[in-house]
């Protein structure tokens, strides 16, 4: 088998060569560290490409996705079995000084590999990585109950909102009418073009919106990439900033390991233009301050943080992923990492 990762170097670009590696696959590789050029320094994932450069297996390009000729003649070259399309301008904050670069990245590159993968290898599986911010603002319309350390659902009321219920936001809950951020207007455009080429042209598309992706590569800057940076700011002693919300908002984590064994799932049995919610489900959430606690509890280090009242546009106060549809087509997966295990995992690689 031959797999074309776009964003190799990346958290679920790495993971997932990685993964197809070990098994003795082919894994072509394509990332031209556009992070670091968004990002600075801390988003520099060349040793990630450099790790992944080592196995006799991998190729790796620099193409730039933007270039609808490069990609098309990349793929004809390589004739991938699998495309897996993580490569993304990430941060919905970094996208409002970029919006061209944003755009250009995350929209024209999607259909720059999805026409490229119907001219050359139409039959191949093609996943493409979306996000949560597709749903806008609006998870934050749902009534919420506030507790000392969080947001969350209100039980009482929260099943009179379609697409929503205790355990999570599904995929039919409405990604119309709402703030996006410019980045979330992108990505939707992506996820939507992709759900097109599945259902309009019948191939193997299949479209996952991802929360909150961690795990030990992730390379986490302020403006994207929660866990990871709260972290690196932990053990390198640095001051984190709460934005907003007293710290109670709620994200649900999910390592990019469980993330790839979704892959694979769909990868063996795929559905046309079929679009899937992917995150760590409400046994995997919490608030900002319950991620401190967790922290300094497995860390043994008290967490330099400091509250800025303003919270970031378009942010989510409450947002936990309801994986039913996906379980449900796909009964034989099962999350292996809790959230303890996911931090204590990224705190022992940032101790190295």
């Amino acid at each position: 088998m031959k797999i074309l990762v776009t964003g190799s170097g990346g958290l679920i670009g790495s993971e997932a060569s990685l993964h197809w590696l070990r098994k003795g696959a082919k894994v072509v590789g394509i990332d031209n560290n556009m992070r670091k050029l968004f990002f600075g320094p801390m988003g520099d994932v060349t040793k990630n490409i450099e790790m992944l450069m080592t196995h006799p297996r991998y190729d790796h390009y620099v193409t730039d996705i933007r270039n609808r000729n490069d990609v098309r003649d990349l793929l004809a070259r390589t004739k991938p079995d699998v495309v897996i399309h993580t490569a993304a301008q990430p941060s919905h904050d970094k996208a409002a000084s970029i919006p061209y670069e944003d755009f250009d990245v995350n929209a024209m590159g999607t259909l720059n590999l999805l026409e490229s993968t119907r001219q050359v290898c139409p039959d191949c599986v093609f996943i493409h990585m979306s996000t949560n911010k597709v749903y806008g603002d609006r998870p934050n319309t749902l009534p919420l109950i506030e507790s000392q350390a969080r947001y969350d659902y209100d039980p009482f009321s929260i099943d009179q909102f379609d697409g929503v219920s205790v355990n999570g936001i599904n995929e039919d809950f409405s990604i119309d009418q709402s703030l996006h951020s410019l980045f979330g207007a992108s990505k939707t455009s992506a996820d939507i073009i992709a759900q097109e080429y599945g259902r309009y042209f019948e191939m193997n598309v299949g479209v996952f919106r991802g929360g909150c992706l961690t795990g030990p590569q992730h390379s986490g800057v302020e403006l994207h990439g929660f866990l990871s940076y709260i972290i690196d700011c932990t053990m390198a002693g640095r001051e984190y900033t709460v934005f907003g919300y007293k710290g109670k908002q709620v994200r649900d984590q999910i390592h990019s390991h469980d993330v790839i064994s979704c892959f694979e799932c769909f990868i063996d049995a795929p559905r046309k233009g079929e679009v899937y919610n992917l995150g760590g489900e409400r046994k995997n959430s919490a608030s900002v301050l319950e991620i401190i606690d967790i922290i300094s509890e497995l860390s043994g280090k008290k967490m330099n943080w400091k509250y800025d009242n303003t919270h970031r546009k378009g942010d989510h106060i409450c947002y936990i992923t309801d994986m039913s549809k996906f379980k449900d087509h796909y009964s034989g997966w099962k999350k292996k990492h809790s959230l303890k295990d996911i931090i204590g995992e990224m705190i022992a690689a940032k101790s190295k």
